[in-house]
């Protein structure tokens, strides 16, 4: 889990944050961001606004957009610079492990307890704490990050003793929380807690005017560290990068441009440096069944409805659960399978939590039609590949 004790920035670059924050420019570009375009000189102006203050910073915006190095700028052009900067990644963990890796534990609170354990936002007392991929978080644990919120206290798990923390809170999200609250999945009293003041990052495909200033900064620094003369784009490259919907958004880009460093030669990226997808040679992953010819998406939905209410016949009334269900459960056991049964990576993928997984799981009975592909052990704790939680953690 990544932790930073202290700015992220070097001395320099904060000296140049603490006068961005009074004496430049609102609307120039922060420190490890580039773009130019009007949607973004207005996250620029925005986290320079809100930075000074203690509210809370709900950041949203598509994976690979950048929301790390906004939080990172907000917390550096605080008052809280000095302090630590702890970021935790709320998607890449269970939720027993999770609460205590964000609460702390003591001694023999759970199996495997071994010592106490202090938590993240003790780490990030009198600094920032960055909360990525929050809408992962589990009800249960949205009530204590409510608590933190509010009241500024909390309980480590298995103690009684109450902590007391001033931490500022930045978290991130790439779903809209209003969504997921309309389906239960997150607290409508968190969402207004943290999304006190909302900074939207635009998608790459948004701000098209930008895509040219990404592409020469990435080429210099690839260029740089591997020692490579490419320092010019051609414009019929630069014409495909730009027309590109960059679904994977700046970090998509970032590699294709190191890769085109190291792969090609001479000091001009050229068209054929590029992927196939972006010369347009092929499709990207192009679905196929069954030996039939490759077919879009929508077509092979349209012909799945089709059949499923050709098979059910004209008088059935369970048409949405003999449908839905029999692709939402073919869905779910083979994302389970490329994840090698891992359930909170699978979770990760579908968009769900990992209790509606469970009980996804227990309504299809899927677990008893997926073949064992996991490396060691069985049951429960060999499919989340995590230690197996104590029955009461809290």
């Amino acid at each position: 889990m990544p932790i930073e004790t202290r700015s992220s920035y070097g001395p320099h670059v904060k000296a140049s944050l603490a006068g961005s924050a009074s004496n430049a420019d609102p609307d120039a570009a922060l420190p490890g961001v580039i773009g130019d375009s009007p949607v973004m000189r207005e996250v620029y102006r925005t986290t320079r606004q809100v930075a000074p203050s203690r509210a809370c910073v709900l950041i949203v915006g598509e994976t690979g957009t950048g929301k790390e190095l906004i939080a990172r700028a907000i917390h550096d052009l605080s008052p809280r610079s000095t302090g630590p900067y702890i970021r935790v990644n709320c998607g890449a963990l269970t939720e027993s492990l999770l609460e205590s890796e964000l609460f702390g534990h003591v001694k023999g609170s759970f199996t495997g307890a071994v010592d106490n354990r202090t938590g993240r936002f003790e780490a990030a007392h009198a600094g920032s704490i960055f909360l990525d991929e929050i809408n992962s978080t589990s009800p249960k644990l949205q009530v204590k990050l409510l608590r933190v919120l509010q009241e500024g206290e909390f309980e480590r798990v298995g103690d009684n003793n109450t902590k007391k923390v001033d931490t500022r809170i930045v978290a991130a999200t790439n779903r809209d929380l209003l969504d997921e609250i309309d389906t239960g999945r997150f607290r409508e009293d968190l969402y207004y807690r943290l999304n006190v003041v909302p900074i939207l990052l635009p998608a790459l495909r948004d701000r098209r005017d930008d895509v040219e200033l990404l592409v020469l900064s990435f080429l210099k620094r690839y260029a740089e560290q591997n020692r490579r003369e490419m320092r010019k784009v051609h414009p019929e490259a630069m014409r495909k990068l730009r027309e590109h919907d960059w679904p994977g958004n700046v970090r998509e880009l970032q590699n294709y441009v190191e890769r085109a460093v190291i792969l090609g030669s001479g000091q001009e990226m050229l068209v054929e440096h590029l992927p196939p997808q972006l010369r347009g040679e092929t499709s990207p992953r192009p679905i196929r069944h069954r030996g039939a010819a490759s077919a879009d998406f929508g077509s092979l939905t349209s012909e799945l409805v089709r059949q499923g209410i050709r098979t059910a016949g004209p008088n059935a009334t369970d048409l949405h659960d003999r449908v839905v269900g029999q692709v939402e459960r073919e869905l779910i056991q083979q994302v389970l399978q490329s994840c090698d049964r891992v359930q909170i990576k699978a979770a990760a993928r579908l968009g769900i939590n990992r209790n509606t997984l469970h009980k996804k799981l227990s309504e299809y009975r899927i677990d008893e039609n997926l073949p064992a592909s996991a490396p060691n052990g069985d049951g429960d704790d060999a499919r989340s590949g995590e230690p197996s939680p104590p029955d009461d953690e809290s």
